[in-house]
């Protein structure tokens, strides 16, 4: 396994543990708040739950987006040099 392999399946299996992990929180936080109980409190943390999954939505895709960066630059520093131009 190469280098580049290894950081593209890194990156693969990163992100898809944050996405369960953001889709397990805001279902949870919808499930919390929408429960018929008459506690307030618990309402609002559902709301609260939602409200952080949605900040760690946009964030992971700022981090997905930068992971694609790192695998778009070690990809090219492992491709090799151009050979020189040579003078006729």
């Amino acid at each position: 396994m190469d280098l580049v392999e290894f950081v593209k399946g890194l990156i693969g299996i990163v992100v898809i543990i944050a996405w369960f992990v953001f889709l397990l929180a805001w279902v949870v936080g919808w499930l919390i708040k929408g429960l018929p109980i008459p506690f307030l409190r618990v309402k609002k943390l559902g709301g609260r739950f939602v409200e952080d999954a949605i900040w760690a939505a946009f964030w992971l895709a700022m981090g997905t987006t930068v992971f694609a960066i790192v695998a778009y630059i070690v990809s090219s520093i492992q491709l090799p040099m151009p050979q020189p131009p040579t003078m006729p």
